[in-house]
């Protein structure tokens, strides 16, 4: 369908979990955008009401579908793709359709997807005349925020992304499995499986270094671990005394024979950790330049007396969704192919006054 600049932005939602339900909610709010199809991979999911599904308290009139032809056939303008593991083929098919792709999938450049598969995907979302763009809050939010914090610098010698959070209240979800938390100190081959869990920070570089002018020679991965003093009781994760408890990875990008960008994480699920690490609890950035500029970014609930522990916990999903919504319409006006935050101008939030 052609799209007129008179007309909102139609959208489906792939996928309705965590991360999904928060997007849905927040394109229906959105008088810019338009709700028209919801992907489900379960069955049991197809038919049902997008609102029930996202939890909104009502419905939307929009039924979702485990039909991958009949969601091309609404002929949206772009696909939301927020599944917890990727499927490239589907990717193809959405971006070979000229469909419009923006996911929170663990993309940012495709390098974590491996050379073949980014290859593929650049050609069918060229062949399609679309885009396929990736955030989220770190790696993705954090690197545009990094990109405009030098932009004061006359030159810019080195620029760090540090996230630092104790995780425990998250340590349950999904996406946690493969950070190996409760092994067993000096546990043979965690290292491996914590660089390949943690791969899109290795797209963060690259992305970063795009926004920065300059091509990368090198990323590497380094890895530490702390382990606990005590056993923990962490819901949804057995740690015990002497495992690991506390990640430290740093994905680092060289240009010029010299280390210039890198993506920091440093996750706990607890205090009680050897060696004992400090956790800012924050986003700290920092560019080092002239002149030098560091940042420290907190996000933080509007009001946490009020909030219930599922609106906490929430929050995560709201940050992590949130940069793809809002970078919708830039998007699916961007050119053909693989985007970046390079590629777009910087991105914002709408503002809405507070009812």
């Amino acid at each position: 369908m052609e799209r007129t600049p008179d007309r909102p932005i139609r959208v489906v939602q792939w996928t309705t979990g965590n991360i999904g339900r928060q997007s849905l909610a927040a394109v229906v709010e959105r008088p810019d955008l338009e709700l028209v199809g919801v992907y489900a991979h379960s069955k049991e999911k197809a038919g049902r009401d997008a609102g029930d599904l996202a939890g909104l308290g009502r419905p939307v009139g929009v039924l979702a579908s485990d039909d991958i032809a009949e969601i091309i056939g609404l002929a949206p303008d772009c696909v939301l793709y927020m599944p917890l593991h990727p499927d490239v083929e589907h990717l193809e098919r959405l971006l070979r359709a000229g469909i419009n792709v923006l996911t929170t999938a663990s993309f940012l450049t495709g390098r974590a997807y491996g050379e073949k598969a980014r290859a593929a995907l650049d050609e069918a979302a060229r062949e399609g005349n679309a885009s396929l763009f990736g955030s989220g809050v770190n790696p993705g939010y954090a690197d545009q925020l990094a990109a405009v914090a030098s932009g004061v610098c006359r030159q810019v010698d080195h620029v760090t992304v540090f996230e630092s959070f104790d995780i425990g209240l998250w340590a349950a979800d999904a996406n946690q499995d493969d950070l190996g938390w409760g092994r067993p100190a000096g546990d043979a081959g965690h290292a491996d499986d914590v660089r390949k869990a943690t791969a899109p920070f290795g797209d963060a570089v690259e992305a970063l270094a795009e926004l920065l002018g300059t091509a990368l020679d090198d990323v590497r991965c380094e890895v530490a671990f702390a382990h606990a003093t005590k056993d923990l009781d962490i819901p949804g994760r057995e740690v015990r005394s002497g495992t690991v408890a506390g990640l430290d990875v740093r994905w680092i990008g060289a240009s010029g024979g010299a280390d210039a960008v890198e993506a920091h994480v440093r996750w706990t699920v607890t205090p009680d950790l050897d060696p004992a690490w400090d956790v800012a609890m924050a986003y700290l950035i920092e560019v080092r330049g002239h002149p030098r500029v560091n940042m420290r970014v907190e996000v933080l609930p509007q009001d946490m007396a009020s909030m219930s522990m599922e609106d906490m916990l929430a929050i995560g999903s709201v940050i992590t969704a949130m940069p793809v919504v809002n970078a919708i319409p830039a998007v699916v006006a961007a050119r053909p192919g693989i985007v970046t935050y390079a590629d777009l101008p910087t991105q914002a939030s709408r503002h809405a006054p507070r009812s």
